[in-house]
């Protein structure tokens, strides 16, 4: 009988392994039919959940096919890391071999992806992508794919940092034939990234021998875990390069105040064991993240430990698209605010957190495993993971029920551990055509900070008007793109949102419905669909103007023109907004949100809205006193003239 499984299930820095054993240990297991049945137990216990049946399916079918393999090449004492995560974040790699390389004697590992594929083939024009028969739609490359967990883990592990060529990647596909892969291997193979098959098992025995020896593994395994999670020297030189060297990135005023004061806080952090929380404060197109940019940039370039977290997928993955267009690698220094709930404390020197309104209570969800949920505050967690957590936020944009970002709470936070917290305030203003006054107007109409609407007096830095139709929004959007600007329309959460697209579709939903005009939401999901650019790119991809987007795609970026569509759930009535919670559709709201939160998070959403552009606003409600009101206050005459006027 095998002893008791070895069951690491959560490791400093994020990381999760299901267990980890010698081959020959989890051969016997094989053998008396149990491996199945402990790693299902494991995985219930560290994920709150059952497995699905295909990750069963593959603990019987491909694990045992790498420990056979494993076994004949002689190499039974190598230790066997299985379901191992790649640091911070949700990815596994099937199995990760340790032991000792056989020509230096130094600690080896062999990253494996294990596939139960007979046969793939290359998607069209896309070489990084396959198709196979039993999947609706294409996956990566497997050896694009192990090769990434390889790129990922030299870039994130400390152990690896200082043993780089220890580290190699591959992909068995224990079940295909040369033939019914052969197209995969137009992608380049390496040391992190090769494939073999089935047939190829001898040379794929002959790989194995060329990394690890006839030798236990377990202290090599006992190296690779215990190594710190942090970005590595090379991966912030190259980061360095892609996001410091833009020359957007230029600080003016009260943003090279609050760039000097965290790079003074780092310094201090380095000559003595000091800790210090930096908030900075602003309004949309204040520069908040164009400080975080420049900080992210900077400190890469000094070689100080960093990361950038939010807890926006749209601008997270935006983000990664961006700063790392060149340079893949880059994207992964880019985290969501959850990803630091068991960190090591003050492992990193800086972490900035973008978008900081975005905060939540804590970052236990749904997919939380046990051990995790502790009702710890995810601010306390941020706090926490480094010597110097810097929150940049406007409290105005908080528009999801439990979030909760405000300077207020960090500094309660800071207080409660004892800890220094620095304010700085951004008064300046970078979006809206630099309009200090249009920012002031919308916080004003919507009473925010308690005032009350007044009339908009042009400043000659930023253009309002109003339409009487959502027909004449569009048309006004559509000739001011057929200039050169960038447009995109907006609205309130008021129509429900078809998130589920079928095959057989030809066309999206269109949601969004006003009289008889009609389009749809902007997609639901990562994916392109129907022409349309997945949900984190709407704001920034030229094909999402013919969508109509809602707050949580459209928060934290901007464009030339922004149309604003108020719905029924903020309407005018004689001297004051009324808001109609039954109104939102939002998914979010529920019978347990309070009418307080409901109509601070409705007035935040449309501050949201109405900030976007850099250029101008249009704006229409589809309540018939509301636009009264909102003509009143922006402009006498209808859409119709204002079209006279621009064309």
């Amino acid at each position: 009988m095998p002893p008791p499984a070895r069951v690491l299930f959560v490791l400093p820095g994020g990381v999760f392994l299901l267990f980890r054993e010698s081959g020959a240990s989890v051969a016997a297991r094989i053998l008396e039919g149990s491996l199945a049945l402990h790693l299902t137990e494991n995985f219930r216990h560290l994920h709150g959940r059952m497995p699905a049946q295909a990750e069963i399916r593959s603990w019987e079918r491909s694990l045992p096919a790498l420990i056979n393999a494993l076994i004949e090449a002689g190499l039974d004492a190598v230790e066997v890391l299985v379901e191992y995560s790649l640091p911070l974040t949700s990815k596994r790699a099937d199995a990760v071999l340790a032991g000792v390389h056989p020509t230096t004697g130094e600690p080896s590992y062999v990253v494996v992806e294990l596939k139960q594929w007979s046969s793939a083939y290359p998607e069209d024009d896309e070489p990084m992508l396959c198709r196979v028969d039993s999947y609706p739609q294409p996956v990566l490359n497997p050896i694009e794919q192990v090769r990434g967990y390889c790129e990922y883990l030299l870039s994130f592990n400390g152990t690896l940092e200082r043993i780089p060529k220890s580290l190699a990647g591959v992909a068995f596909l224990h079940n295909a034939t040369e033939f019914g892969v052969a197209g995969l291997r137009i992608v380049k193979e390496d040391q992190h990234g090769r494939l073999y098959t089935g047939e190829q098992r001898g040379a794929f025995l002959d790989f194995l021998r060329s990394r690890l020896a006839a030798k236990p593994g377990a202290r090599a395994a006992d190296v690779l875990l215990s190594g710190k999670v942090r970005p590595s020297k090379q991966l912030m030189a190259v980061a360095a390069a892609e996001i410091r060297d833009r020359e957007q990135f230029v600080l003016i005023a009260e943003q090279r105040e609050a760039y000097e004061k965290v790079m003074s806080a780092v310094r201090k952090a380095k000559r003595s064991n000091h800790k210090e929380v930096i908030v900075v404060t602003g309004g949309p197109g204040s520069g908040k993240s164009v400080v975080a940019m420049s900080l992210l940039g900077e400190l890469y370039r000094r070689g100080t430990p960093a990361l950038h977290a939010t807890g926006s997928q749209s601008f997270t993955k935006t983000m990664r698209k961006v700063t790392g267009n060149r340079k893949r690698e880059v994207q992964q220094l880019f985290k969501y605010f959850n990803s630091f709930m068991d960190a090591e404390p003050n492992d990193l020197d800086v972490l900035i957190c973008d978008e900081a309104h975005r905060l939540r209570k804590t970052s236990a969800n749904r997919y939380t495993k046990a051990e995790l949920r502790t009702g710890r505050l995810q601010v306390a967690e941020l706090i926490d993971a480094a010597r110097v957590p810097v929150f940049l936020l406007d409290q105005h944009q908080v528009v999801r029920p439990g979030e909760m970002g405000t300077k207020e709470a960090i500094q309660q936070a800071a207080t409660a551990e004892g800890l220094e917290c620095t304010i700085v305030e951004l008064d300046g203003q970078f979006r809206c055509g630099g309009s200090d006054a249009y920012e002031k107007w919308v916080i004003e109409l919507l009473g925010l900070d308690g005032g009350t609407p007044h009339q908009w007096e042009a400043d000659g830095k930023f253009e309002l008007l109003t339409a009487e139709s959502p027909q004449e929004l569009e048309e006004f959007l559509i000739a001011r793109r057929e200039e050169g600007y960038g447009a995109r329309m907006s609205a309130g959460y008021c129509w429900k949102w078809t998130t589920k697209i079928t095959p057989a579709m030809t066309a999206l939903p269109t949601d969004v419905v006003i009289g008889n005009w009609a389009r749809p939401w902007n997609v639901y999901g990562d994916r392109a669909v129907l022409g349309a650019p997945p949900a984190p790119l709407w704001a920034t991809d030229p094909a999402g103007f013919t969508q109509v987007g809602c707050v949580y795609t459209a928060q934290g970026f901007e464009y030339d023109w922004s149309g604003v569509i108020m719905g029924p759930d903020l309407v005018w009535r004689t001297d004051r907004w009324i808001v109609n919670r039954s109104a939102s559709k939002d998914p979010s709201f529920t019978k347990a949100t309070p009418d307080e939160d409901i109509d601070r998070l409705i007035r935040n959403t449309y501050k949201v809205l109405l900030t976007r552009g850099m250029v101008g606003t249009i704006i229409y409600s589809t309540d018939p006193e509301t636009r009264d009101k909102l003509r009143s206050l922006i402009h006498p005459t209808s859409e119709v003239e204002a079209l006279a006027l621009y064309n």
